[in-house]
């Protein structure tokens, strides 16, 4: 297992790809939180219903959808070029190269979310601090929430894996990432009656989200059942996946 490692982290960090797609997630969560930040420094208006914490989530839905577009490309790449047939003779258990393929891909993105949400959160601060919005680390559930912030980032990245591995078609499978990260859960929020709150209050970042709130409203899900509730629907699309890897030609 550890040489099946090896192989898929070489594979991983000798594409061109990979440190760009890190790079953009890294630098939308940046660069959105820097412009909000500074946009809110310098205007008159008093700002209320926002704090710090806040505006430095602001970019996470669009750097999720980086992480997930590098997941797609981990595996659908190699079913684009043809590569996938090499891996399958050197690794004949189709589980096992998922696996691995699954295990360096959520070190590698854990680490760049975890440093992206860091180094957005420290540069915020600073510039909110003059409008008192700055929030500091030790406040309540701010550490948590930034802990959620990366795992939230790291769950989207497994999202788009799984389903390039289950649609095996690039395009395809990054076009479905937005519509789970950013359209459908939006659009969930419109079903009528309670089975439609229900639907939309567990829908994949709907209830994700959660997971980098300070506070969640009654009658929400909590934090990390939220965050356990998006796991799922990477867990069941990942398992498909997995199956029809089993049965499917390369």
């Amino acid at each position: 297992m550890i040489d099946v490692l090896t192989s898929e982290w070489t594979k991983m960090r000798s594409v061109r790809s990979t440190m760009w797609t890190y790079a953009a997630g890294f630098l939308l969560m940046l660069g959105f939180a820097l412009l909000v930040s500074i946009s809110v420094a310098n205007t008159r208006e008093p700002i209320d219903g926002m704090t710090g914490f806040d505006i430095t989530v602001m970019g996470t839905p669009f750097a999720s959808i980086a992480m997930a577009t590098l997941g797609v490309l981990v595996i659908s790449s190699e079913y684009r070029t043809g590569m996938i047939r090499t891996s399958l003779q050197a690794v004949p258990q189709r589980l096992t190269l998922l696996s691995a393929k699954v295990l360096v891909f959520t070190v590698a993105t854990a680490l760049i979310s975890a440093a992206a949400t860091a180094v957005t959160f420290f540069a915020v601060q600073p510039i909110l601090a003059g409008k008192g919005l700055d929030t500091a680390l030790g406040d309540p559930e701010v550490l948590r929430a930034l802990i959620g912030t990366a795992l939230f980032l790291t769950a989207g990245g497994l999202l788009g894996l799984a389903l390039g591995a289950l649609i095996r078609h690039t395009p395809g499978a990054i076009l479905s990432a937005v519509g789970l990260i950013l359209v459908a859960p939006q659009l969930s929020q419109l079903l009528p009656g309670a089975w439609g709150a229900a639907v939309s209050k567990h829908f994949t970042t709907n209830a994700g989200s959660k997971v980098m709130a300070l506070e969640t409203g009654p009658g929400s899900l909590g934090p990390w059942q939220g965050f356990a509730v998006y796991l799922a629907w990477v867990a069941v699309i990942m398992i498909a996946a997995a199956v029809l890897m089993r049965r499917r030609d390369a």
